[in-house]
């Protein structure tokens, strides 16, 4: 029987050099639970490892779309360091682009990718992923506990949203007001392919649990995006 599938893009923030096996053990234990009741797409964000590595290039001179691949190499890099420990239970290898996850979708197994395509956001990847796979739902475990109206790390009174729909994300994003880490939350590409493919979208803290309790428990937390 084909398992239901959702998208999970994890934040960045997990890889870090300081990130040690005891850590992303807890996550692939979970993953692993995760993949009993469905067939999950785990994307990975890059993380400060990509932005020492975008900043170092940047000021030894390299043009903006080598950067965009060095970020997506780094997320890969970091798939990587995932599909190692789930082992025979994920896809041996992060599909690179959205023929190959179409294909490694029929092992049946966890895939787990980094960015795929230069110019996008791993939110983007994220939901371009979940348009192509049919999935039930997007998740996007993040470093803010949902979407506000304004950064919360600035402005005190910032609301929080418990919904929004789509065209009020597009409006804060165009506006001159700061979704809170607005380029780690959402992006106008995402928000495209959430509102055309009508993607069931919630954002959320990212922590392990409060990605087992949105993800298996179905508790209501951080932000959903309603069409």
């Amino acid at each position: 029987m084909i398992k239901p599938r959702i998208v999970i893009k994890l934040s960045g923030s997990l890889f870090n050099f300081e990130t040690n096996s005891e850590q992303l053990n807890d996550y692939i234990q979970l993953i692993k639970k995760i993949s009993n009741v469905y067939q999950p797409i785990i994307v990975t964000g890059g993380g400060k490892i990509a932005r020492f590595y975008i900043n170092l290039s940047r000021s030894l001179g390299m043009d903006e779309s080598g950067l965009d691949l060095i970020g997506i190499q780094v997320s890969q890099l970091n798939a990587r360091l995932l599909i190692s420990g789930l082992a025979e239970y994920c896809y041996p290898l992060p599909p690179r682009n959205l023929e190959e996850i179409s294909v490694a979708l029929l092992s049946g197994l966890v895939l787990v990718t980094g960015g795929i395509y230069p110019g996008q956001s791993t939110n983007a990847t994220s939901a371009l992923i979940a348009e192509r796979v049919g999935a039930t739902k997007f998740y996007n475990a993040t470093d803010v506990d949902g979407i506000y109206d304004s950064d919360p790390r600035t402005n005190p009174d910032a609301k929080k949203y418990d919904t929004i729909n789509v065209q009020d994300c597009v409006n804060i994003l165009k506006s001159e007001k700061s979704m809170a880490g607005t380029y780690d939350l959402m992006d106008l590409i995402s928000l495209k392919v959430i509102e055309r493919s009508k993607l069931p979208t919630i954002v959320f803290k990212s922590t392990l649990d409060n990605i087992e309790k949105v993800v298996l428990e179905k508790d209501k937390m951080g932000t959903e995006i309603i069409i």
